[in-house]
C-alpha cells in the first residue's frame, strides 16, 4: 500500500512522520512537504518529493508583507506549481494530510479518488474566543474552519482535530466524521533527555524557550537580561550550533561539552543546552517564551508562560495576541522590555492563585497526550478494513 503524507509545516512533518511511524508494516511512505525540506520525514519515508525548498518567511508568508515580499522574491510561486505538479504525478493508495485547508487542497489534488484523511493540528476553537472582526478576518482559514475547509472535508474518510473543544465546533458544523484523540503537540514531546542535577541541583528553573525560526535573535538577549532580576536559574533550549547564538552583550560563555554552554554576567549563571528541550520543561515552573509549538507543551505540562512580541518572522504580535487566545491565562503577554518581563515572572511567582490557573487552563487547553497514536491507529483501522466507517 502506497500512502503520500502532504503536510505544511516543520511541526506538521513530525505529525506526519509520527503518525507514519505507527501505521505498520507493510507500507511505502512518501511524503510531500510543503513548506521547508520536510527533514523530519528522513529515515521514515521511502521518498521526500521535492522541490523541497526553504522560504525565508519560514511559512510564515502572510505574516506579514515583509515576509509575502521575501518568499515571493525567492520563488514561492515557481516552488507551488512544482509541488502543484508532483501532486498531480502521483498514483497512491490513499493520502494522508497534516495541516490547513490549503494542505488539503493539495492533498485531494494527489487522492484522484484514493481515501483522504485530514489532520489539522492548526486551527482551534479557542482562537474565537475574545477575537475581534479584523482579527478573525486577517487570519481567515487559521482561526476557524471555513466554509471551503468543511467543502473539502467533504470528499475526505475523516478529520482530526487538535482540542475537544474544537471537535464540538466541527460537529456543530455538520462535519460529523470529526475525530479527537488527545494533543498531537503533547506526543511529540519526548521523556527528559538528561539529568539536570548536576548543573543547577535543587534551584527552581525557568525554561528559556527564544524559537528557532529566526525570532531567538531578538528574544534571546531580553530573556537573559530578564533573567537577572528574578530568583529562577534560566535554561535556554537551544536547537541550533553555539555560532548560531546571537550577541549576548556582558554574558560570558564557557563551553562545558557539546550541548552544555554556560553563561554567566553580575553573578548569574544561565545554561544553553542542545538537545534537552523536554528535560527544561520538566524541570522548569516557568517559561519565557517566543515560540509556537513549544509554549503549547509548556502549556501542557502546566508550566505559566510569559512572552513578548518580536520583529518575527513568526512570533509577531499578531501572532502573540492569537496564542494568547489559544493558551488564555496560561500565557501573560507583556512587552519587548526586559523589566516588564521580569515584572510578570515575579508576579506569577507572588500570586499563587493567578499560577495556579495559569497552570490548570494549560493543562485543560492543550489536553492529555494521545492525538498522534489514536489517529494513526484510526487511520490504520479504516485503511485495513475499508468497509467499516
Amino acid at each position: 500500500m502506497k500512502i503520500v503524507f502532504v503536510s505544511n509545516g516543520p511541526t506538521e512533518d513530525a505529525i506526519g512522520a509520527r503518525i507514519a511511524q505507527h501505521l505498520g508494516s507493510g507500507k511505502e511512505i512518501l511524503a510531500l512537504p510543503l513548506v521547508g525540506q520536510g527533514n523530519a520525514y528522513v529515515g521514515i519515508a521511502q521518498a521526500i518529493l521535492g522541490p523541497r525548498k526553504s522560504m525565508p518567511s519560514g511559512g510564515f508568508i502572510f505574516g506579514s508583507w515583509q515576509n509575502l515580499l521575501a518568499d515571493l522574491k525567492a520563488g514561492f510561486i515557481s516552488m507551488t506549481l512544482a509541488q502543484w505538479r508532483t501532486a498531480r504525478s502521483l498514483l497512491v493508495d490513499a493520502v494522508i494530510v497534516v495541516g490547513d485547508a490549503y494542505a488539503l487542497t493539495v492533498g485531494l489534488l494527489a487522492a484522484k479518488g484514493a481515501p483522504v484523511f485530514h489532520v489539522n493540528p492548526l486551527v482551534s476553537a479557542y482562537y474565537l474566543e475574545n477575537a475581534s472582526f479584523l482579527e478573525l478576518a486577517l487570519e481567515w482559514g487559521g482561526s476557524d474552519f471555513t466554509p471551503y475547509e468543511r467543502l473539502l472535508h467533504r470528499s475526505v474518510k475523516a478529520v482530526f482535530v487538535r482540542d475537544l473543544k474544537s471537535l464540538e465546533r466541527l460537529q456543530r458544523l455538520g462535519i460529523h466524521h470529526a475525530y479527537w484523540y488527545g494533543s498531537f503537540a503533547m506526543d511529540l514531546l519526548p521523556p527528559p533527555e538528561r539529568d539536570l542535577d548536576p548543573l543547577v541541583g535543587e534551584a527552581p528553573v525557568m525554561a528559556l524557550i527564544p524559537g528557532t525560526r529566526g525570532d531567538e535573535t531578538f528574544s534571546l538577549p531580553l530573556m537573559l537580561e530578564a533573567s537577572l532580576r528574578v530568583p529562577l536559574t534560566p535554561v535556554v533550549a537551544w536547537a541550533k550550533a553555539w555560532n548560531a547564538l546571537p550577541p549576548l552583550p556582558g554574558w560570558q560563555a564557557q563551553e562545558e561539552d557539546a550541548s552544555t554552554l554556560r553563561l554567566t554576567k553580575a553573578g548569574k549563571a544561565a545554561w544553553v543546552l542542545r538537545g534537552a528541550f523536554s528535560t527544561i520543561l520538566h524541570r522548569s515552573v516557568l517559561a519565557l517564551s517566543t515560540a509556537g509549538t513549544a509554549s503549547e507543551q509548556a502549556a501542557g505540562l502546566g508550566i505559566p508562560i510569559v512572552g513578548f512580541p518580536t520583529p518575527g518572522p513568526q512570533y509577531t504580535r499578531a501572532f502573540a495576541r492569537r496564542q494568547k487566545r489559544l493558551l488564555g491565562p496560561a500565557l501573560r503577554l507583556t512587552e519587548a522590555d526586559p523589566h516588564r518581563i521580569a515584572a510578570e515572572v515575579l508576579f506569577l511567582l507572588n500570586a499563587q492563585e493567578a499560577y495556579v490557573r495559569a497552570s490548570q487552563e494549560g493543562k485543560c487547553r492543550i489536553g492529555p497526550p494521545g492525538g498522534i497514536t489514536g489517529t494513526a491507529q484510526h487511520i490504520r483501522n479504516q485503511l485495513e478494513n475499508p468497509e467499516v466507517s
